[in-house]
C-alpha cells in the first residue's frame, strides 16, 4: 500500500458528487408515478452501479503498492471496465423507456439498432485508426487492457443513441437528447476510468472520475421534467435514414485508408463489419415491418373514410352518395329495385320550438326505426335534413306495403327527455323502369313524395306518368306567369254583393283571370299555388290592388255607392311593408278607405295569432276594412274571433249549402253564425247563394249582404257598371240570372270578350253570363284566388 496522492485524493472526492447525483436521480424516481418512475429508477440504478464501480476500483487502485504487477492493474482495470459497462447499459434503458424516447418497446429496439449501427461503424473506424499501420496513439495504445473495448463499445453505442433520439424522439426532444448525451459522457468516463486503472495513470483516472460526476448531474438534472407533455409523432414516412449511409460511408472510407496502407483484417476489425452488417440487416428489417404495418393503417384508414364518405353521421345510415353507390350496383337476382322517399311532417316546428338538438335526437330515431323495418338487402338513406330514403328489391305492389308500414311506425310518437314528439310523415314512391336510370328513379321518388305532400300529406303517393306532365305544366306557367303582367294577360272580373233583400248592388269581390294566348284561361286553382309557391304572389297581389283601386276610384266618380273587396294572400299580410303599399295606393286613386275591403281567409288564423293580429292591426290603421273570408270552414275559434280585427265575416258557401238538419232546418249553421256576427257587432256576408232556397233562409236568418251566382258571375267592370247605372237610373232591378245561359228575352247588350287562344265574338252577353265565371266557380279558395274584395256595407 502506497500513500495516496493529491491526484488520487482529488480523483475519490469528485466520485462523492457522482453519489449525490444518484441520489438525485432515486428522489426522482420516488416522486414520480408510472413511466417517468420507471425510467428514473432505472437511471439511479445505472448510476449507482456505475459509481459502485468506479468507487471500488479506485479505492482498490489506492490500495495496490507501486511495485505492483501490471497484470494485477489490468486485472482490476477489466474488472471496473465490465461493472461500468453494465451500469451503462442499464443507463441505456432508462433513457429508452423515458415519456417521448419511443412509442413503444420496438420503437425503443429500433432506435437502439439505429445506435448499434452508428457504434459498429465507429467501432471500425477507431479499429482502423489503433491499429497497424495508423496507430495514430502509437506506444499509449492499451493494447493490454482488453476490457477497454467493453465500455469503449458502450459509449460509442450511447453516442449513436444520442444522434438517433436527437431526430426520432418526440417533441420537446431537449430532455431527452440531454439524458442521453449524459450518458454517453459517463459511458466515455467509464473508458477512461477503466484505462487510468488499467494504465496506472492518476490524471486518466481524475479526468474519467470529474467526467462521471458530470455525466449523472447532467442525467439527474434532466429527468426532473422528464414527465412533461410529449408531441406524438409515429408517422414512418417522416424518420429520417441518414444514419444508414453516413457509418457505412464511415466504415468504407477507413477501410480503404487501412488497406491502402498495407493493413490487414484483424478479428477486431472483422467483429465490427460483422456487427454493422448484422444491426442493418435488422433494422431493414424492422423497417419493412413499420412499413407494412403502416401501409395496413393507411388502407383501414382509407376504407374508413370511404365508409363515412357514404355515411350519415347523426343516424348511422347511408347518405346521398351511399345512395347514388347502392343504386349502381347491379340488381339482385334481376328483381326491380323500388325506391321509397320520406319526409317528415312539421319537421322544422320541431326545430324551432324545442332546439336542434331535440331535432337531432328524433331523426336519430327515425334512424333506428327505418333500420329495424329494413330486410336484407335494403339500404336506407338520409338525404339531407329531415328527407329519407329506403331501396329495396321488391315489386311496386310490396313496395306500397312497405311504404304504409313505414308511414305507421314514423307516425308513432318519438320520446325525448321527459317529453313526447309527434310527426307524420309523407311517403313516395317510383320503381325503376330499365337499367341505367338512377337519376330518373331518384327524380320521379321526389316527384311523387312532392305530390304526397300537396295532397294534405301524411300518405303515400306511387308515382304516376301524369305527374311529368303536372311538373312540365308548373313549369311552363312559372315561366309564362313572370311576363302575364307586362304582356297585358291578366284580368279583373268583379262579382256584385248584394244587400238583403232588396237585391241592391253595395259591392263587388275582385277575382284575378289569366287569359294566355298559347294556354288558354287559365284557372285560379291552379296559378295561384304557382305564385304563392315561386314568390310571384306579391307582384300579382300588388297589381290586383292597383287595379281595384283604379276601377273603384272610376265608379266613385260616377256616382256608384259601392265598395271592393281584395282577396289577401297570407304572404301578403306578412310583408312589412304591405300597410304601407295599401296606403299609398288608396292616396293615388283618392279612394276613401272604408270603401275598401281586405280579406284574409279563416286558414291564416291558424298562424302566430300576435302576429296576425299586429299585421291586421297595421291594415285597419289606414282606414280600410278586414274581412274573414271562409267562417266556419277554417280553425278560428270564437274566443280568437273576439281578438281579431275583423269588421266582416264571411259565410263560407259550404255552410250555406248545408243540407237539413234534423231540426227540419236548412243550413242551421248559418241562423248562428248571423246572431254570432251581430252580437260581436260585426257585419255578416252570405258567399255561395246559388239557389232562391239558399236565398230564403240567409234572408231569415237577417244576413244582410249576399254574394253569388244567384245574384250574378264574376264579369268584367264594364258590365257590372252597367247595372249600376240601371239601378242608380231607376229603371227596373233585373231578375237574378240562373247558372244557367241567359234567357232570350233577357236584357242584353253587345261586347267583344277575348276567349282562349281563339278570337271568339259572344253578343247578347248579360251581365250576369256564367261565360265569365272562373271553372272552379268564384268563390275564394282561400289563399288560392289572388283577387281582392273592397267594400263598405
Amino acid at each position: 500500500m502506497h500513500s495516496p496522492s493529491g491526484v488520487e485524493l482529488a480523483g475519490l472526492a469528485s466520485l462523492l458528487v457522482a453519489v449525490l447525483a444518484v441520489a438525485l436521480l432515486g428522489e426522482s424516481g420516488r416522486r414520480h408515478t408510472g413511466a417517468p418512475r420507471r425510467a428514473h429508477l432505472l437511471l439511479a440504478l445505472g448510476g449507482a452501479v456505475v459509481t459502485a464501480a468506479a468507487l471500488a476500483g479506485t479505492l482498490s487502485a489506492l490500495l495496490l503498492p507501486h511495485a505492483a504487477a501490471q497484470a494485477h492493474r489490468q486485472m482490476l482495470g477489466q474488472a471496473v471496465a465490465v461493472g461500468m459497462a453494465l451500469g451503462t447499459v442499464i443507463l441505456l434503458a432508462g433513457t429508452l423507456v423515458l415519456p417521448g424516447a419511443a412509442e413503444s418497446p420496438g420503437a425503443a429496439l429500433r432506435h437502439l439498432l439505429d445506435g448499434l449501427i452508428i457504434a459498429a461503424a465507429g467501432c471500425f473506424v477507431g479499429w482502423v485508426l489503433l491499429s497497424p499501420p495508423a496507430r495514430i496513439l502509437g506506444d499509449h495504445t492499451p493494447y493490454g487492457c482488453v476490457a477497454l473495448i467493453l465500455p469503449a463499445s458502450m459509449a460509442v453505442v450511447t453516442f449513436g443513441l444520442t444522434v438517433v433520439l436527437g431526430m426520432h424522439a418526440y417533441r420537446p426532444r431537449t430532455v431527452t437528447v440531454w439524458v442521453a448525451a449524459g450518458v454517453s459522457v459517463v459511458a466515455v468516463a467509464a473508458t477512461g476510468l477503466s484505462g487510468g486503472i488499467c494504465r496506472a495513470s492518476s490524471v486518466v483516472s481524475l479526468l474519467a472520475a470529474l467526467a462521471l460526476s458530470v455525466g449523472l448531474l447532467v442525467v439527474a438534472r434532466a429527468v426532473k421534467v422528464a414527465d412533461r407533455p410529449v408531441l406524438v409523432t409515429g408517422d414512418v414516412t417522416q424518420r429520417g435514414t441518414a444514419y444508414a449511409f453516413v457509418p457505412m460511408l464511415g466504415m468504407v472510407g477507413s477501410a480503404a485508408l487501412h488497406y491502402g496502407n498495407g493493413g490487414k483484417v484483424a478479428a477486431y476489425g472483422l467483429a465490427a463489419a460483422s456487427v454493422e452488417g448484422f444491426a442493418l440487416v435488422a433494422r431493414q428489417y424492422l423497417a419493412l415491418v413499420d412499413v407494412k404495418r403502416y401501409t395496413l393503417q393507411l388502407r383501414q384508414r382509407e376504407a374508413h373514410f370511404r365508409e363515412l364518405a357514404h355515411t350519415d353521421p347523426l343516424t348511422g345510415l347511408a347518405n346521398r352518395r351511399g345512395l347514388l353507390r347502392a343504386l349502381r350496383e347491379q340488381e339482385a337476382g334481376g328483381r326491380p329495385r323500388v325506391l321509397i322517399g320520406i319526409d317528415l311532417d312539421g319537421f322544422k316546428n320541431v326545430n324551432d320550438m324545442r332546439g336542434h338538438d331535440v331535432g337531432d335526437d328524433v331523426l336519430a330515431q327515425v334512424g333506428v326505426r327505418l333500420r329495424a323495418n329494413l330486410l336484407p338487402g335494403d339500404v336506407a338513406a338520409r338525404l339531407g335534413g329531415d328527407e329519407f330514403a329506403v331501396l329495396m328489391t321488391a315489386t311496386p305492389d310490396e313496395a306500397m306495403l312497405a311504404a304504409k308500414r313505414l308511414l305507421a311506425v314514423l307516425g308513432e310518437p318519438y320520446e325525448v327527455g321527459d317529453a313526447s314528439v309527434f310527426l307524420s310523415a309523407s311517403v313516395g314512391v317510383a320503381g325503376r323502369p330499365g337499367p341505367g336510370d338512377t337519376g330518373e328513379l331518384m327524380r320521379d321518388t321526389d316527384l311523387a313524395l312532392r305530390y304526397a305532400k300537396q295532397r294534405g300529406k301524411n300518405r303515400v303517393e306511387r308515382y304516376q306518368k301524369r305527374y311529368d306532365e303536372l311538373l312540365r305544366r308548373h313549369s311552363v306557367l312559372e315561366t309564362e306567369l313572370r311576363h302575364a303582367i307586362a304582356r297585358d294577360q291578366l284580368r279583373l272580373v268583379f262579382q256584385p254583393v248584394v244587400a238583403l233583400p232588396s237585391m241592391r248592388i253595395v259591392g263587388a269581390e275582385a277575382l284575378l283571370r289569366w287569359y294566355h294566348p298559347e294556354l288558354g284561361a287559365v284557372r285560379p286553382d291552379e296559378f295561384i299555388p304557382v305564385a304563392e309557391e315561386s314568390g310571384l304572389i306579391n307582384r300579382l297581389g300588388a297589381w290586383v290592388l292597383q287595379q281595384s283601386c283604379r276601377q273603384l276610384a272610376q265608379w266613385l266618380v260616377a256616382g256608384h255607392d259601392v265598395w271592393v273587396s281584395v282577396n289577401l294572400s297570407p304572404k301578403e299580410l306578412h310583408a312589412a311593408d304591405y300597410a304601407g303599399q295599401v296606403a299609398d295606393a288608396l292616396e293615388e286613386y283618392g279612394v276613401p278607405a272604408q270603401r275598401l275591403v281586405l280579406e284574409v281567409t279563416e286558414h291564416a288564423v291558424a298562424t302566430d295569432m300576435d302576429e296576425l293580429i299586429a299585421r291586421l292591426g297595421e291594415l285597419r290603421a289606414t282606414g280600410v276594412r278586414i274581412a274573414l273570408d271562409d267562417f266556419g270552414a277554417g280553425y278560428s275559434s270564437l274566443g280568437q274571433l273576439r281578438s281579431l280585427p275583423v269588421d266582416i265575416l264571411k259565410i263560407d258557401h259550404a255552410l250555406v249549402a248545408e243540407p237539413e238538419s234534423r231540426t227540419g232546418m236548412a243550413a242551421p249553421l248559418v241562423d248562428v253564425v248571423v246572431r254570432l256576427g251581430h252580437r260581436l257587432g260585426l257585419e255578416v256576408l252570405a258567399e255561395g247563394i246559388g239557389t232562391p232556397a239558399q236565398r230564403a233562409v240567409v234572408e231569415e236568418a237577417g244576413c244582410r249582404l249576399g254574394q253569388g251566382s244567384l245574384f250574378g258571375w264574376g264579369v268584367p267592370a264594364e258590365h257590372l257598371e252597367v247595372q249600376l247605372r240601371t239601378l242608380r237610373s231607376g229603371a227596373a232591378r233585373p231578375a237574378p240570372a240562373p247558372r244557367a245561359a241567359a234567357s232570350p228575352g233577357g236584357p242584353a247588350r253587345s261586347q267583344v270578350i277575348m276567349l282562349g287562344p281563339g278570337v271568339r265574338q259572344v253578343r247578347a252577353l248579360l251581365p250576369t253570363d256564367p261565360a265569365f265565371a272562373s271553372p272552379a266557380g268564384d268563390q275564394d279558395v282561400g289563399s288560392v284566388d289572388s283577387a281582392h274584395e273592397i267594400g263598405q256595407a
